[in-house]
């Protein structure tokens, strides 16, 4: 096997957005400590530890974190090593696209020809081996001046994810399982996913994005006319953060390039192989956790867990000890504040039980 295809990929750069509030593992995850923070497996790293962990022999310490203000001292936390020049903080959340461009700006000034890898913190992959062979597969497409995504190949008719229609296969070395991508597509109805799953035409959108960082800005100026000049200024310029931060249009990189890149073709996608899940509730939670304590999954200390004829997902984080007796595929997450009883079918709906908190006042809760 050569150097390049088992080490650091040449003029390869790793960014990871590390926001949001992963409303739907509340009370675990709130506003001021979100999910990525967390060790939600029992590996004994948070998301983010196992994240950098995953990309580092590919990128080395070409790294560029996107957080915001509020994170920002405990990723440092957290990364240690990370270098000073390594952390972007982000003035306010502005969704993914600001916070990427802005990074592809940056990254462009130490290096024109940087081809970067975008992935989110808080997602879990099981076979890293495999994950890091589709990402030299998205290098050489991006090396082509593509936008490249990863698409996960669907375990089930699941409604919660965007889906990637696959197009023709693309001819490019060092790429052999590259398609173009058709379009992408909104999260669907249980039918029409399960006809997805069907027609073996459709990925998962995991939002991973592969690019050349000036072709990124580019394809930026002509399908958000303004967005790339405001970032680039700010690259030139770091103290105008807090002038232009604020102007930048909020918007999803798929909105924003994805989607319309897609319908002129380009666009490509590299279906991925390996065991993914972007940890959405405490549902797919369940199914992450491997060890089992009379019948229940535990997040956190077994000994403050007592479950007889009990099956379901409990985290005991408030020092009390849990007892549960005679209930199937509950959720029990105790913490000091706050504590979420439901059960494994309602998982998905614990966001508007946050929303519900904060438009009653309670703000302090998430």
């Amino acid at each position: 096997m050569s150097t390049q295809e088992s080490g650091p990929i040449d003029g390869f750069w790793t960014v990871i957005p590390a926001g949001g509030s992963g409303t739907r593992l509340w009370p675990l995850s709130r506003s001021g400590s979100p999910k990525f923070l967390h060790d939600l497996t029992g590996s004994g790293w948070s998301l983010l530890q196992g994240t950098v962990d995953r990309l580092a022999p590919l990128s080395e310490d070409r790294l560029l974190i996107a957080t915001g203000l509020r994170h920002a001292p405990e990723v440092r936390q957290q990364l240690p090593e990370l270098g000073i020049d390594s952390l972007l903080v982000e003035p306010s959340p502005r969704e993914s696209m600001p916070a990427i461009g802005l990074a592809a700006a940056i990254i462009e000034q130490r290096d024109h020809d940087a081809i970067i890898g975008s992935f989110a913190a808080d997602h879990v992959i099981r076979d890293d081996e495999s994950f890091r062979a589709s990402v030299r597969e998205a290098v050489a497409v991006a090396r082509t001046g593509q936008l490249v995504t990863i698409g996960i190949e669907p375990k089930g008719p699941a409604t919660g994810f965007g889906y990637i229609k696959l197009g023709a296969t693309l001819d490019v070395e060092g790429a052999p399982t590259a398609h173009g991508v058709d379009s992408f597509v909104e999260k669907p109805d249980v039918d029409t996913a399960r006809a997805y799953l069907a027609s073996g035409e459709y990925r998962w959108n995991a939002g991973m994005f592969v690019f050349r960082a000036s072709m990124l800005l580019d394809m930026l100026d002509h399908y958000q006319p303004g967005l790339a000049s405001d970032l680039r200024a700010i690259a030139d310029n770091p103290l105008r953060l807090t002038e232009l931060w604020p102007r930048l249009t909020e918007i999803a990189i798929d909105k924003a390039l994805a989607e319309p890149a897609a319908a002129d073709g380009r666009v490509a996608v590299i279906p991925g192989h390996f065991d993914w899940d972007d940890v959405g509730d405490f549902d797919s939670l369940g199914s992450l956790l491997t060890e089992s304590i009379d019948g229940v999954k535990v997040l956190g200390d077994a000994r403050d867990v007592v479950a007889e004829d009990t099956t379901g997902v409990i985290a005991p984080r408030s020092g009390r000890v849990v007892v549960t007796l005679g209930v199937k595929d509950i959720i029990v997450v105790d913490t000091p504040d706050a504590l979420l009883v439901t059960n494994r079918e309602r998982a998905q709906d614990v966001k508007s039980v946050v929303q519900r908190l904060k438009s009653g006042g309670r703000g302090e809760l998430i």
